[in-house]
C-alpha cells in the first residue's frame, strides 16, 4: 500500500468473536477511544488492515495462491500432504488462521459501526467512513460465505468472553446481510473521483463487488437465478458511470502495480501493500514472489518460481492471443550463468516449466527484499465488470445480446491490441452462439483475462463445475505431461465434492458446540 493510505497495525483493535469468535477486550474501551475524526480514520484503517494478514493468509499471498487452487496453475515440487495439492483437514493452521483473520475484520467493523455516529465531524465524510466500514464487514462475510459456506452471523462487537456462541446462519441469510451492508455502503461512500488512488472503496467499487456477489448468489450453491438481473444492474451502474475504462495496454496494468502506480480507471479497487517488511511496518505482500518468474537474483527480484502454469491454460490462448499470453505466462526465466543472472527463454516444449508473468519483479523500482514486495493486489478490474455484464446479459435474456458481445469483444480487442469499439474479425467472438455456447465462451475468456488474480476457483464453484474441471485436469496431466511434471496432476486428482468449501476449523468446533462441520470433513 502506498503513502496515501497506510493501513496502520492498530493496537486499539481487539481480535474477533469466539475464541476466534469471543476474545476478551484488552485495550481502552471503544466508547472512550472514538472521539475525533482522526480516531475514526485510524479505526477504519484497522478494518482495512485485515485484508493483509502478516502471515500471508489474505491478499498478501493466500487468496491468490494456496487457498484458490484451480486449473490455471500448480506448485513446484509439491506432490503430497499439502493444501496446495488439496490435502488438508480441519486442523490445518492456515485454514484456521484465515477464519480468524476474517472474523477479526468483522469485529473491527462492528466496533467502528457502533461508535461512528457519535463523533462530531463533517457529516458527509463521517458517512463515508461508515459506508466503507459497512462495505468491509459485508466483504469479509462474503469471503467467509464463499469459502466456508454458512457461518455465524455476528453484527455486534464482542463485549465479553462470555458472549453467547452463535450457530451457523443459513447461507441465504449470510448473503442477504452482505447485500444489505453493501447497498447501504453504496449510498454513503465517496465517488472514485474523490480519491487520487484506488485503495479505498468507492461507489463504483461497491457496485462492482455487488455485481460479483450477485453472480455468486445466482450460481452454486444458492442457485438463485433471479440474481442474474441484479448482477446485470450493478455491472451496468459501473459501466454507465463513465468513471472507468480499459487500459489500452494490457501489460501496463501489471507494470503499474509493480512500480507502485495507482491507476484507477481499469483497477477499480486494489488491496494496498506497503514496504517489504524492512522496518516497523508489516504490510508487505508476496506479489511477484509467490506468483512470479523464477529468478535467483535479489537485485533483479528474487522468486523461487513456486507457481507453475498448466498446459491447459497455455493452450487456451491459442495461436493468435499471444500478446496477452506472453505477458500472463512468462516466456522466460532467470538463471545464473558465469557469475551473472540472465534471461533464459523457454523452448516450445517447455510448457510446464513456465511461471505466471503478470507481476514481474524486474520492473520494481527502489530497494528490493528477497521475499516481500509493495505490489498491490487488484481485487476487481474493469475488464471483470465487462465480462460479468456479458455473462449476466446471456443469462437474463436466454442468450447473448449485442451488448453482451460488445462487452466481451472489447476485452478481447484490448488483448489483441486492436481499437476498442470497432468490430475486428481477428479477435471478436463469432456471432450466432446460443446461451450454452456463449457461457462456455465467457468461462474461457475469464480464465484468459483474469488468470492468477484469485478468481478462477470461485468462478468454477459458482458454475457448479469445480470438481469435474479439477478431476479432468488431473486426468489430462497424468496422460500428457512430461514425466517430470506428472505430479502436477495431484491437486486435480485429489479434489472431491467436499472441496467446494473449506472445513470449519477444529479450533472453532472445539469451543462452539452450536456449529456443525461441513460435508465430507
Amino acid at each position: 500500500m502506498k503513502t496515501k493510505i497506510l493501513l496502520l497495525l492498530m493496537s486499539i483493535m481487539m481480535l474477533s468473536c469466539s475464541k476466534l469468535l469471543n476474545k476478551d477486550p484488552d485495550f481502552v474501551t471503544p466508547d472512550t477511544y472514538y472521539n475525533t475524526e482522526e480516531d475514526l480514520k485510524n479505526g477504519l484503517n484497522g478494518v482495512y488492515n485485515r485484508l493483509i494478514d502478516p502471515n500471508g493468509r489474505m491478499y498478501g499471498r493466500g487468496l491468490y495462491s494456496y487457498f484458490v487452487v484451480s486449473d490455471e496453475a500448480f506448485f513446484k515440487s509439491i506432490s503430497i500432504n499439502n493444501i496446495r495439492v488439496m490435502v488438508m483437514d480441519a486442523s490445518h493452521l492456515d485454514i484456521g488462521r484465515l477464519w480468524e483473520v476474517l472474523y477479526e475484520g468483522v469485529n473491527r467493523a462492528n466496533l467502528l459501526l457502533e461508535q461512528v455516529d457519535g463523533v462530531n465531524m463533517d457529516l458527509k465524510q463521517r458517512d463515508a467512513i461508515k459506508g466503507e466500514t459497512l462495505f468491509l464487514r459485508g466483504y469479509y462475510y462474503y469471503l467467509l460465505a464463499d469459502m466456508f459456506g454458512p457461518v455465524p452471523l455476528k453484527l455486534t462487537s464482542t463485549q465479553s468472553p462470555n458472549d453467547p456462541y452463535l450457530p451457523r446462519a443459513p447461507l441465504a441469510q449470510v448473503y442477504a446481510s452482505v447485500v444489505n451492508d453493501m447497498q447501504q455502503a453504496e449510498k454513503l461512500v465517496n465517488d472514485i473521483d474523490y480519491f487520487s488512488y484506488n485503495e479505498r472503496i468507492s461507489k463504483t467499487g461497491v457496485q462492482a463487488i455487488l455485481a460479483r456477489v450477485f453472480l455468486k448468489m445466482a450460481g452454486a450453491p444458492l442457485n438463485d437465478a433471479a440474481r442474474y438481473k441484479d448482477a446485470l444492474e450493478y455491472a451496468d451502474k459501473v459501466i454507465l458511470s463513465n468513471k472507468h475504462s480499459l487500459n489500452p495496454n494490457y501489460k501496463q496494468i501489471f507494470i503499474n502495480h509493480t512500480q507502485d502506480i495507482n491507476e484507477k480507471k481499469e483497477c477499480i479497487w486494489e488491496v494496498g501493500m506497503y514496504g517489504n517488511k524492512v522496518g516497523t511496518v508489516d504490510l508487505a505482500g508476496s506479489m511477484g514472489v509467490e506468483n512470479g518468474i523464477e529468478c535467483p537474483s535479489e537485485a533483479i527480484g528474487f522468486s523461487g518460481g513456486a507457481m507453475k502454469i498448466t498446459a491447459k491454460l497455455y493452450q487456451l490462448f491459442g495461436t493468435a492471443d499471444t500478446a496477452r499470453r506472453n505477458w500472463s505466462i512468462a516466456p522466460y526465466r532467470f538463471v545464473a550463468s558465469g557469475g551473472n543472472t540472465i534471461k533464459s527463454n523457454f523452448t516450445a516444449a517447455q510448457i510446464y516449466d513456465r511461471n505466471p508473468g503478470k507481476w514481474r519483479r524486474e520492473y520494481e523500482t527502489g530497494s528490493k527484499a528477497r521475499s516481500f514486495t509493495s505490489t498491490n493486489f487488484p481485487v476487481i478490474r474493469y475488464s471483470d465488470v465487462l465480462l460479468m455484464k456479458a455473462e449476466a446479459e446471456n443469462e437474463v435474456n436466454g442468450g447473448p445480446t449485442p451488448a453482451a458481445y460488445d462487452a466481451i469483444n472489447n476485452v478481447r480487442r484490448r488483448a489483441f491490441n486492436k481499437p476498442l469499439g470497432a468490430a475486428n474479425a481477428i479477435c471478436d467472438i463469432p456471432a450466432g452462439q446460443n446461451k450454452t455456447q456463449f457461457l462456455a465462451t465467457i468461462q474461457d475468456e475469464r480464465l484468459r483475462e483474469l488468470c492468477f488474480e484469485g478468481i478462477r476457483k470461485h468462478d468454477l464453484i459458482r458454475w457448479g463445475i469445480y470438481v469435474k474441471t479439477m478431476n479432468d485436469l488431473g486426468a489430462s496431466i497424468t496422460s500428457t505431461a512430461p514425466t517430470a511434471y506428472k505430479y502436477a496432476a495431484n491437486a486435480g486428482k485429489n479434489t472431491t465434492e467436499r472441496d467446494v468449501f473449506f472445513p470449519i476449523p477444529t479450533t472453532e468446533l472445539t469451543v462452539n458446540k452450536l456449529i456443525e462441520q461441513n460435508y465430507g470433513w
